[in-house]
Order: structure tokens, then C-alpha cells, then sequence
């Protein structure tokens, strides 16, 4: 009996460990074993080990992405400027290619075509071929978070939403330290709050990308998390759900964008302004000469008679 009843036990607990197997911030981890160990398919045949008591590295998170959507597998993937420098990621979801460590390799490349990217992934430059140098990974220090909140009964304070911000992404970022999270901004009227989320030059640490990744994939509603909790951050008991979110990266060093990778309406512009200065460059021009005419025919006249 007492050998039956050891047996239920280990079962049990057996049981108990294998549902305890998962990953908490990487829902599409396949977990097993014991100790219990946990993976991300990146590629064909690729797994990439996991540490599921940290924030998955973003490069993972994207490589994990497309190889899903290759494999016709659900992803679901679908202010302003904090400095003149700022920019946002226009290029959306690619294939990158990863350091040991999950960082980005600093050159990214899709084919013939190569770009070099910022600690956060996002392209920094002109897109040229295969001789494309990118020296180093240059760091991203700063990100700004545009969010609007939905609409909520009573009328929020300012004052408090720092505090509730930082809080919730502590809570929700695996401890993400409530330090970095600076300045914050607040338009009632539009519901738009602005946080800039930065650490000093040089510093390394925390990785600024990956938290603004998880808080982008929470707002759209594809969180990465097993948890599919939201991001809301609680003001005087209301919980403020985030409709929308736009990212603007700041790096150690300015990108280098040429005139080329301009939008078509900014180059339109730009266009209609030389034809213009050139227009009238032109008209003066002519005028001018008009009048030397007139002048040189009115000379001769006044010469006749004498």
C-alpha cells in the first residue's frame, strides 16, 4: 500500500513539474524536461535555447517571427521626435542575424542587399550591397513611447502617471528598473502620453530595445508573453489600456540617411522648390536683359541727330 501511495506521489509531482515547464515570456517556447529546459524554433531545424526568466533578446524574437511566417504559422505581426536625430523603424519584421549572445550583428543583410543596424535592430543607414562596411554596433540610448490611452471616466492627473508608468513596466518587464524611465508628457485632450526611456551613454545595460519590443507587441495586442496580459498602468484605480504606440530611437551616433531614402512627398516638395528658385531665376534673367535692349535702343535714337 505505502509502495502504491509513493508511487501516486511521484506521479503526482511528476505531473505538477511538467505543467510548471513552460516559459513565461515566450509563448511560442517549446519547454520539456528536468530540470526544465526551453527553446525557440529560429530557423529550419534551429533551436535557440532560451533563459524564460528574462526578456527574450529581440533578435530572437524577430528571427522566431519569420520562421513562423514561413512556415504559415499565426503572428499576428501587423509625440514626435525626441531629438532631430531620432527616428522610427519604417522597415518592419525581417530574417536578422544574431550574435552568441542575441544581440544584432551589426551589418544585416537580405540577399544582395545590406544595411547596418542600431542595438535595437532598426536600420541606421542607406541600404548598399555586399561590400557594405558597419564597423561596430552602434547602441541606442534612448526611446521615446508615444502611447494613447483609451477613454476612461474620470480625468487622469499628470502628476501620478509617471509613477504609475514606471510602475507598470517594472511589474510587467521582468523588473525592468523604474531609473530609466524619465521624462513623461501627458495631452489630455488627445489621451497621448510621451515617455522617454534612457540611460547615459557608454551604459550597456538594460537593453532598451527589448522592453520597447515586448510594450509594442502588448498595445497591438500580440503579446509575447505566456501571460496575454496587457500593458495597463493603473491611475487612481482606472486602468489605462493602450490603443496605439510609436517607437522613435536615439542612438550614441546619428544614422546616416542620404537625400535618396527621403519619402516621395518630401522629395516632391523639394522639387517644386528648385523649379521654382530656378523659374524665377530665370524670369530675372530675362527681364533684365529686356531692359539692357530698351536701353541700348534709346542710346542709338539719341544718336541720330547728332
Amino acid at each position: 500500500m505505502n509502495i502504491w501511495i509513493a508511487l501516486c506521489l511521484a506521479a503526482m509531482a511528476a505531473g505538477a513539474s511538467a505543467a510548471d515547464c513552460s516559459c513565461e515570456t515566450m509563448k511560442w517556447a517549446t519547454c520539456d524536461g528536468t530540470p526544465c529546459s526551453c527553446h525557440l524554433m529560429v530557423g529550419e531545424n534551429m533551436k535557440q535555447p532560451l533563459k524564460c526568466n528574462e526578456l527574450i533578446p529581440k533578435c530572437y524574437l524577430m528571427k522566431g517571427e519569420m520562421y513562423r511566417a514561413s512556415k504559415g504559422m499565426d503572428t499576428r505581426t501587423i509625440g514626435g521626435k525626441p531629438v532631430e536625430t531620432a527616428f522610427v523603424d519604417n522597415d518592419g519584421i525581417y530574417n536578422p542575424e544574431c550574435e552568441n549572445d542575441g544581440r544584432f550583428k551589426a551589418r544585416q543583410c537580405n540577399g544582395t542587399e545590406c544595411w547596418c543596424v542600431n542595438s535595437a535592430g532598426v536600420r541606421r543607414t542607406d541600404k548598399g550591397g555586399t561590400d557594405l562596411k558597419c564597423e561596430k554596433l552602434v547602441e541606442t540610448l534612448m526611446v521615446r513611447l508615444q502611447l494613447t490611452h483609451n477613454k476612461v471616466p474620470k480625468p487622469v492627473e499628470a502628476d501620478k502617471l509617471k509613477k504609475a508608468i514606471a510602475e507598470a513596466i517594472n511589474k510587467r518587464y521582468k523588473n525592468f528598473d523604474m531609473k530609466f524611465v524619465g521624462a513623461i508628457q501627458y495631452d489630455p485632450e488627445a489621451r497621448m502620453v510621451v515617455v522617454d526611456v534612457n540611460k547615459t551613454k557608454g551604459e550597456r545595460k538594460p537593453d532598451l530595445a527589448n522592453m520597447a519590443y515586448y510594450m509594442e507587441k502588448d498595445v497591438k495586442i500580440l503579446p509575447l508573453f505566456k501571460n496575454q496580459e496587457k500593458f495597463e498602468p493603473i491611475v487612481d484605480g482606472q486602468k489605462l489600456e493602450m490603443e496605439k504606440i510609436l517607437v522613435y530611437y536615439v542612438d550614441e551616433e546619428p544614422p546616416t540617411f542620404t537625400m535618396k531614402h527621403l519619402s516621395g512627398g518630401i522629395i516632391a516638395v523639394i522639387v517644386v522648390v528648385v523649379l521654382a528658385v530656378v523659374a524665377g531665376l530665370l524670369v530675372l534673367f530675362f527681364a533684365r536683359r529686356r531692359e539692357s535692349q530698351k536701353y541700348n535702343k534709346a542710346q542709338a535714337r539719341e544718336m541720330d541727330p547728332m
